[in-house]
């Protein structure tokens, strides 16, 4: 057999390896000695690393397309987050009433599967006046993400400022498990 070898550039220093047939009459553990690099395919190439993905999709920058949802006129759970405005903290407070109110429509006919305050530090008391808002999470039914928008937008937080409707961000959902919420005051109706 023909002997093949190449030389490898890692970090500044050469490698050399070999591929012949004198490799294959020694024993399997001479093949990853500490003076002996060999390689068994000496097309193999080492390119840079994969770029580091962050984990935290918060952070990350979202890009946006113009593409639609198709619609199978079937409704489906999507996972929203819509962030506040900054500096809305006390118009939240403000406009918290009738938002409370207009949950109702949406919480009876079934579309508001889930829905509460995010927040940028953990409470400190159960006044909303002490919480630190970063906007809101709710599960809902639509068949697409224009439903979606279209939903969020007739909320009185979007009508008012409250919630930057454009950077919402949603994710079909599917539900592993679901468990009442103490002291809840929607009751869905059946």
């Amino acid at each position: 057999m023909a002997s093949r070898s190449r030389t490898l550039q890692l970090g500044g220093q050469a490698l050399h390896s070999s591929l012949n047939s004198s490799h294959f009459s020694r024993p399997f553990s001479s093949f990853f000695s500490p003076s002996t690099l060999t390689f068994f395919n000496p097309t193999t190439t080492i390119t840079n690393p994969a770029p580091r993905i962050s984990n935290n999709f918060f952070t990350q920058q979202r890009i946006r397309t113009m593409a639609t949802t198709a619609t199978t006129g079937k409704k489906i759970e999507w996972l929203v987050v819509v962030p506040d405005f900054e500096g809305v903290g006390e118009k939240r407070l403000e406009v918290r009433p009738d938002h409370f109110a207009g949950l109702g429509k949406n919480v009876d006919n079934g579309c508001f599967q889930m829905g509460g305050a995010v927040l940028s530090e953990p409470p400190t008391s159960d006044d909303p006046k002490t919480f630190k808002f970063a906007g809101s999470t709710i599960v809902l039914l639509a068949e697409s993400r224009e439903e979606v928008i279209e939903i969020l937008k007739g909320d009185v937080y979007a009508q008012k400022g409250v919630w930057d409707v454009e950077k919402a961000q949603m994710w079909p959902f599917k539900c592993a498990f679901r468990f009442p919420v103490p002291g809840q005051t929607f009751q869905q109706k059946q």
